[in-house]
Formats: C-alpha cells, structure tokens, sequence
C-alpha cells in the first residue's frame, strides 16, 4: 500500500484527499460540555469518535519497537 505523501504547509488539501487521509490512518475526535446554573452542574454530555476504514482497521500492524 502506498503511503501518502507528507503534507507541507504551503500545500493545499483538497476534501477528497483529507477524507482519504482521515479514512487511512484514523482519527478519534472527542470533546464534552457541561450546562451549569450558579454553579451547579446540570448537564453533561461526553463525546468519543473513532473515524476509520474498515480495512483499516482491520489490517495487521507491526508493534513499535521499544
């Protein structure tokens, strides 16, 4: 499989190639908020992504070397 190329700053990245990045190597995206009145908190609401190919995902990878 081919890797992409590096990505220098003063390139510019078209959609299609982020998604195709993104989809590649993976992305987890994640982020909370909490709604709160006069200090009690109300509302709290976590998010976990993980973004992926399937065959990504399910592709053996070599253990880092430590």
């Amino acid at each position: 499989m081919n890797q992409p190329e590096p990505f220098e700053p003063e390139d510019q990245l078209t959609l299609a190639e982020l998604v195709n990045r993104v989809l590649d190597r993976g992305a987890i995206v994640a982020g909370e908020v909490v709604i709160s009145v006069a200090g009690i908190d109300l509302i709290y609401v976590g998010l976990q992504v993980a973004i992926a190919a399937a065959e990504s995902v399910n592709k053996p990878r070599a253990l880092p070397d430590r």
